[in-house]
């Protein structure tokens, strides 16, 4: 099938091409979509956000992270606006690679007083990352490590994603290991919480999971955690870049656990759903393209597929590029997104983050933004974009 062909603007730039040379990209035509939620969603959506560096703070980038409080908690509101829900301080915050549990801490709790009525929508990332993997000798230094975390989060008021434990994998010896640690830590939960199954591809030291490496037995192994816990637990997200995994495990699912889709591959069919059911969203990518998620939701609820899927195809690409192995640095693309759209007014990343990605995927990721009508203010975009280039000598 042939691509369409964009109408195209007056705007162009000269870009890097995969042959070295240099040659002139046109941007496709400006394509807007609403700021604000129009009409109502009939799914959960929750945008995973990114933290905004401090880039004038006197520190060393690679070991102290400082933020523009100001700056993240506007990109929050962006979102809010938008009718999306905030997964925070998850891994696309950089947690655990940079952003510790202190700042983590301190930015859940500005985020949910700056959310006001919204802070329903507010899931947090509770996690053991203060503890390090190498300092864990049992599953209760791991349970008291979630525990510490759970119980912070809930004085703040909030409600808690359960991320998955780098230690636990260090300490655990069987599935029931897993079974036990988080029956006694979702016992201490106020209110039911988001599981987060992350791949080995996110991070590698996740590696055997649950207590197995086989998708099937992790599959039944984590089931049995959900199946013990059901009333305790709102959904689970699965970020393993599977389609087909996702949804052989979503039909096992009992009937009160939502199913949230960590498939910044495939997310577009998986929301769409089939006959025997649909996944919600819980998602990195929609930081980067939060205004035609909203769109393409919208459509969703009013029953157009046909415009959903129009709005979210061209989406697909730029997120699988930005996604692209070694995954971990997708959140280097996020914030480039960021820039070039305005939301802030420099490249810098806690710990140094920036510099995770080569020049050839800042190009394609322009582009394939462009295409998807994601530059809200191409001018200002491409300005930016000269910008990156002159600091390569382009």
């Amino acid at each position: 099938m042939n691509k369409p062909v964009l109408p195209m603007s007056s705007l162009s730039l000269k870009l890097p091409t995969a042959d070295r040379s240099i040659g002139t990209y046109r941007l496709a035509a400006l394509r807007t979509f609403p700021a604000k939620l129009e009409g109502t969603l009939n799914r959960v959506a929750f945008s995973a956000a990114h933290v905004v560096a401090d880039p004038l703070a006197d520190n060393d980038p690679w070991l102290t992270a400082a933020i523009d409080w100001d700056r993240t908690i506007a990109f929050r509101e962006h979102v809010w606006d938008l009718g999306l829900g905030v997964a925070e301080a998850m891994d696309t915050a950089q947690r655990g690679m940079g952003l510790d549990w202190p700042l983590a801490h301190e930015l859940i709790g500005r985020s949910l007083k700056s959310a006001g009525p919204q802070a329903s929508r507010i899931f947090s990332g509770c996690g053991t990352d203060h503890l390090q993997p190498v300092e864990a000798r049992s599953v209760d230094d791991v349970v008291r490590a979630y525990l510490e975390q759970l119980h912070a989060i809930q004085k703040l008021g909030g409600r808690v994603i359960l991320m998955a434990s780098r230690a636990l994998v260090r300490v655990a010896k069987s599935p029931d290991d897993y079974v036990k640690v988080y029956g006694r830590v979702l016992n201490e939960a106020e209110k039911p919480v988001i599981l987060h199954w992350l791949g080995e591809m996110f991070d590698p030291a996740l590696k055997g999971y649950w207590g197995a490496e086989d998708f099937s037995a992790t599959a039944r192994n984590c089931l049995a955690v959900i199946s013990n816990n059901s009333a305790k637990i709102d959904g689970i997200k699965i970020s393993l870049l599977d389609a087909e995994k996702e949804i052989i495990f979503r039909r096992q699912l009992p009937a009160n656990v939502k199913m949230y889709t960590g498939d910044d591959f495939n997310y577009a069919d998986l929301i769409a759903g089939d006959t025997q059911g649909y996944s919600h969203a819980l998602l990195g990518i929609f930081a980067a393209i939060a205004p035609a998620a909203a769109a393409a939701l919208t459509a969703l609820a009013k029953g157009n597929t046909k415009k959903f899927h129009k709005i979210f195809g061209p989406t697909v690409p730029l997120s699988r590029l930005i996604f692209q192995a070694p995954t971990q640095y997708y959140k280097t693309g996020i914030v480039f997104l960021a820039w070039l759209n305005g939301h802030q007014d420099h490249f810098i990343m806690v710990g140094g983050a920036q510099s995770a990605r080569p020049l050839p995927y800042f190009t394609e990721t322009f582009k394939l933004a462009d295409q998807a009508g994601l530059l809200r203010d191409p001018e200002l975009a491409v300005k930016r974009m000269k910008t990156l280039l002159a600091l390569y000598g382009q």
